[in-house]
């Protein structure tokens, strides 16, 4: 499984992604836009080391309640202590906020579900942020065929087919796009981003960030994984399953 963390690294093609010094501007997301104010409560999680270029986000997440920012368990890079920004164009400096980092411990155990959710508690509570809502248990189970989501993140905002391999460009703005049901499953989402129907979607570094149910405020899904380039499939792990909620009720009353 292509896991959509934005991985630690030179400027190298990666197994699953790349870490570019240059920035550039354009779209982000894939085939989206610029979220600018329009999803305040999606954040990223900033990497601690700094870079020539200062520190950059590897993850997207939510906040879930003002002391709550739900994300994808594989996003863990070995620190407890974890920084979080809800800036929507991220540059080295900006405000951050620090929280503690938890996971579902039983993420990796069950390759039919495979656990992948996780949360960083805030020390203090996070003001002039309304929280996104969490979906009823079950209630994603018999969406129609062309509901649409919502899909947020600080990841890739485009793929280029250069010699040697495909490069993934960032530039750490939040992003925005739609993309159209697929298919569900027990414990996934599956979105098309394919642009040739009019879809968008996820790329590295969106991972644990939020697919919103239509135009609402309800998480459906956190993005997980998808197609290596970006450009057919955003599957996301599901929120309405009693595993996630098992481990979700933990630290937020749920709907």
């Amino acid at each position: 499984m292509k896991h959509r963390l934005r991985r630690i690294g030179a400027v190298v093609l990666l197994a699953a992604g790349s870490v570019l010094l240059a920035i550039v501007t354009a779209d982000a997301i894939t085939f989206g836009q610029p979220d600018g104010n329009g999803h305040p409560n999606t954040g990223g999680l900033v990497y601690p080391q700094v870079f020539s270029d200062g520190t950059w986000l590897y993850c997207s997440g939510t906040l879930i309640s003002p002391t709550v920012f739900l994300t994808a368990a594989h996003c863990d890079i070995g620190a407890s202590r974890v920084t979080v920004t809800f800036d929507s164009a991220y540059q080295d400096g900006d405000k951050t906020f620090v929280g503690t980092w938890y996971a579902d411990p039983l993420y990796g155990h069950d390759e039919s579900d495979p656990h992948d959710i996780a949360v960083v508690v805030f020390d203090k509570p996070i003001k002039g942020i309304t929280p996104a809502k969490l979906p009823g248990a079950g209630s994603l189970s018999n969406l129609s065929n062309n509901q649409q989501f919502t899909s947020v993140g600080y990841g890739a905002f485009e793929v280029t087919n250069q010699p040697g391999g495909h490069r993934y460009l960032y530039n750490d703005v939040r992003a925005v796009a739609t993309g159209t049901l697929n298919s569900v499953s027990p414990s996934w989402l599956r979105i098309s981003m394919n642009p040739a129907t009019g879809n968008g979607g996820t790329c590295y570094g969106d991972s644990g960030g939020p697919n919103f149910l239509g135009n609402s405020n309800t998480i459906a899904a956190t993005t997980i994984t998808g197609d290596a380039v970006c450009r057919s499939v955003n599957t996301a792990y599901r929120l309405d399953t009693s595993s996630a909620r098992t481990f979700l009720r933990q630290f937020v009353v749920l709907p």
